[in-house]
């Protein structure tokens, strides 16, 4: 029996979740899947340029797990651009970092709240349901404890 993965943690998910080459019908196409955690690895690495052991540690993962998850993602990417593959990206087993901002109308209460715990019906504090969810803020790195004690949304691909 093979031991279960360790959650990883991500802080965005991508805005469109799959990619293909131009001109080519899909139905033609051989596809190639990213997960979840992949993504962000790639995204951390790549994009943001951290070295691997600030990224691992945003994913709260080791900094060996990360290296074998980003090796992969290459691996992944490379076959899909090289051999003109379309990448799907999903699955995994991830949870999102961050929390939810909700704001009251009525007393301007505001809170955080974590995904996969559903909308809240009223505010906290004056028990209105008079409350809107605050745009969310891209830039931060949210200092949550993730997934690790109570899972927010988690998904493992087959």
């Amino acid at each position: 029996m093979s031991r279960p993965f360790k959650c990883r943690c991500i802080s965005c998910e991508p805005g469109t979740k799959y990619f293909k080459p131009r001109g080519i019908p899909l139905t033609e196409l051989q596809e190639v899947v990213l997960t979840m955690d992949e993504f962000e690895a790639v995204r951390l690495a790549d994009l943001e340029g951290l070295y691997q052991e600030a990224a691992a540690s945003r994913m709260k993962i080791s900094r060996q797990t990360f290296g074998n998850i980003i090796k992969v993602a290459h691996g992944k990417i490379a076959d899909a651009i090289i051999n003109g593959k379309a990448i799907k990206i999903e699955g995994g087993v991830y949870a999102r970092s961050e929390k939810r901002t909700f704001i009251c109308e009525e007393c301007s209460h505001a809170w955080e709240l974590g995904y996969g715990t559903g909308r809240p019906r009223e505010c906290p504090k004056c028990k209105r349901s008079n409350i809107h969810r605050a745009a969310p803020d891209n830039d931060s790195t949210p200092a949550g404890d993730c997934c690790h004690g109570k899972k927010q949304r988690t998904r493992r691909s087959t």
